[in-house]
């Protein structure tokens, strides 16, 4: 298991911090997203042997999450 920590300023509102657990929480091998909004804080428990952080980047880029 590894944590790691993505700072994010797009996750301001309501519907974006649902649309960012949901498309991190879809992916394989992710076990917890918790989302910090006064610090743009996402923390990301992740089973490293299923998916990787520059995965997880990567999937962040893609639906335009800035870090």
């Amino acid at each position: 298991m590894r944590q790691d920590t993505f700072y994010i300023k797009e996750v301001a509102g309501n519907k974006s911090i649902q649309q960012l657990e949901r498309i991190l929480n879809n992916l394989n091998g992710i076990e917890r997203v918790l989302v910090d909004t006064d610090d743009f804080e996402v923390k990301v428990q992740f089973d490293n042997k299923q998916v990787s952080k520059e995965q997880i980047s990567q999937i962040l880029r893609d639906y335009h999450f800035n870090f």
